[in-house]
C-alpha cells in the first residue's frame, strides 16, 4: 500500500508531492516546507535545514522548476526558484511539498497547403 504524507499544517491533498521526486522538467508551486507528523506547527520547532530552504526561498506559493540534474545517479539536481538557481541533493529537498502545474495540450497549428506558381 502506497502511503503519503503532507506537510505539517497543510491538508492532505494528491496533487501534493515531495520536490525530491520530481524530474527534470516539472514545474509548479511550492506549498510548504516540513517533515509530516507533528498535528500543528506550534508543536515542533522549525530545523535548521528546514530553516534555510525558506531562507533560500522556498515559501508556499513560489514558483519552481527542475533545471537539470547530475548524472549518474540523479544527484545534486538543479532547481530554479522565483528568480533564483540553485542545486538541492534529493535528501535535502525530501521535505519540500509542491504542487505541480498542470500544462494544457498545445492546439496543433492547421496544416499549411503548398501553392506553387508557374
Amino acid at each position: 500500500m502506497d502511503v503519503a504524507a503532507a506537510p505539517v499544517g497543510v491538508a492532505l491533498n494528491p496533487g501534493y508531492v515531495s520536490l525530491s521526486a520530481l524530474a527534470p522538467g516539472s514545474s509548479g508551486l511550492v506549498v510548504g516546507v516540513g517533515r509530516p507528523g507533528s498535528a500543528s506547527q506550534a508543536d515542533r520547532a522549525v530545523s535548521a535545514l528546514e530553516r534555510r530552504l525558506l531562507e533560500l526561498g522556498f515559501i508556499s506559493g513560489e514558483q519552481f522548476e527542475i533545471v537539470a540534474e547530475a548524472w549518474p545517479g540523479h544527484d545534486p539536481f538543479v532547481v530554479r526558484i522565483g528568480s533564483t538557481t540553485l542545486a538541492l541533493r534529493r535528501r535535502e529537498a525530501e521535505s519540500i511539498w509542491v504542487e505541480l502545474t498542470r500544462t494544457e495540450a498545445a492546439p496543433t497549428p492547421p496544416a499549411q497547403v503548398a501553392t506553387s506558381t508557374r
